[in-house]
């Protein structure tokens, strides 16, 4: 079974599209607040930041399927540190952070009994660029590399990886908060020149599934930007 959080819209709806269209295993996409239009049997309501929904999910997913975990949620806020309120800070926290923790607390023992699993945290050039206004959305990217080391090196004797991408600007989900104003100067910041597409991640998480010696890695997908 493929679990592909943040479902519902952007970067997740597209990657929940694709894999449900090979038809060649289950996938499974959350939402947090509206099912997306015309949406499958298989989206499942959670608000990855509540224990006791990500239990529950875990539990319904649990039935002999080998997992493969794509936490595609998060959300952002933009601020210059010092005019960033605790309430923002804390939330975008819960979303990018906390979310995984609890995903992986409670996936982790249906992985281990089943001796095979594949996590992806999906991360950003943000906290590797140093992107002044993102304090949160950065501190909150960059825990997931130390996250994501350790849950492999815990799992690395029962067929279990862990592994980061670190997602450039792409043409869906998080670009769409960025003004019109500012996006010509993003592109020419790639050296390529260009956003990207969509697609390119999808080729990162079929290697990673297939792969069982990649783990606690930070793969760059972002157009040569670092």
């Amino acid at each position: 079974m493929i679990i592909i959080t943040g479902a519902a819209r952007g970067i997740g709806h597209f990657l929940f599209n694709e894999f449900e269209r090979e038809d060649h295993e289950t996938v499974a996409g959350t939402y947090h607040n509206t099912m997306p239009v015309g949406g499958s049997n298989r989206y499942y309501k959670v608000d990855v930041t509540k224990e006791d929904e990500v239990e529950h999910f875990a539990k319904q997913c649990s039935e002999g399927c080998a997992i493969k975990l794509v936490h595609c949620a998060g959300i952002n806020a933009n601020a210059y540190l010092s005019n960033t309120k605790l309430a923002d800070w804390e939330q975008v926290l819960a979303a990018n952070t906390t979310s995984a923790f609890l995903l992986c607390k409670h996936f982790l023992p249906i992985m281990r009994r089943q001796k095979y699993g594949r996590i992806v945290f999906f991360s950003s050039v943000v906290p590797q660029l140093g992107v002044a206004g993102t304090s949160a959305y950065a501190a909150s990217k960059a825990a997931l590399w130390g996250l994501a080391k350790i849950i492999a090196k815990e799992n690395a004797l029962e067929n279990i990886t862990c592994n980061t991408l670190n997602l450039g600007y792409f043409n869906a989900g998080m670009i769409n908060e960025i003004p019109e104003p500012h996006l010509p100067h993003i592109i020419n910041s790639i050296p390529m020149k260009k956003l990207g597409a969509p697609i390119n991640i999808y080729y990162a998480l079929r290697f990673l599934f297939l792969s069982d010696y990649t783990t606690g890695c930070q793969i760059n997908i972002n157009g040569g930007l670092v």
